[in-house]
């Protein structure tokens, strides 16, 4: 919720985040990047606690627990409007949050980024197909 005026004066990652392939992610710990209330976005930490070998993309790729003490006792865990939060684990960019578990909000689903990569780019292709049958 809210709204973007301006882009971050200091962002967390000026120069960008190089991406992780699904394959080198791992169970452990990892953080979120994720902005609740009006402090501005922060990382906070996570575990990866299962990560699936999918032969079909799917949006639970990974399944997270939120470990950061402070995010816990302001959010209880993960709550609606941090889809699309970035996971980031050994220094690259390696997925978003997708869905929280309705039994356990400290534990959610996440998508790994090669797999939204790769479905952008095929959306860009059968896009440019399509305008090409034309």
């Amino acid at each position: 919720y809210g709204e973007l005026d301006a882009l971050p004066e200091h962002p967390l990652y000026p120069e960008g985040l190089p991406i992780g392939r699904r394959d080198a992610v791992h169970t452990g710990p990892a953080t979120i990047l994720s902005t609740v209330g009006t402090g501005g976005m922060r990382e906070y930490d996570v575990e990866i606690v299962e990560v699936a070998r999918q032969s079909e993309p799917a949006q639970r790729s990974m399944v997270l627990r939120v470990t950061d003490p402070e995010l816990l006792e302001r959010t209880g865990g993960i709550v609606q409007g941090m889809s699309g939060s970035p996971i980031l684990q050994n220094g690259r960019l390696v997925g978003a949050v997708t869905h929280v578990l309705v039994n356990d909000p400290t534990r959610g689903y996440g998508i790994f980024a090669q797999t939204m990569l790769e479905q952008a780019k095929n959306a860009v292709q059968n896009g440019a197909e399509a305008q090409t049958a034309e």
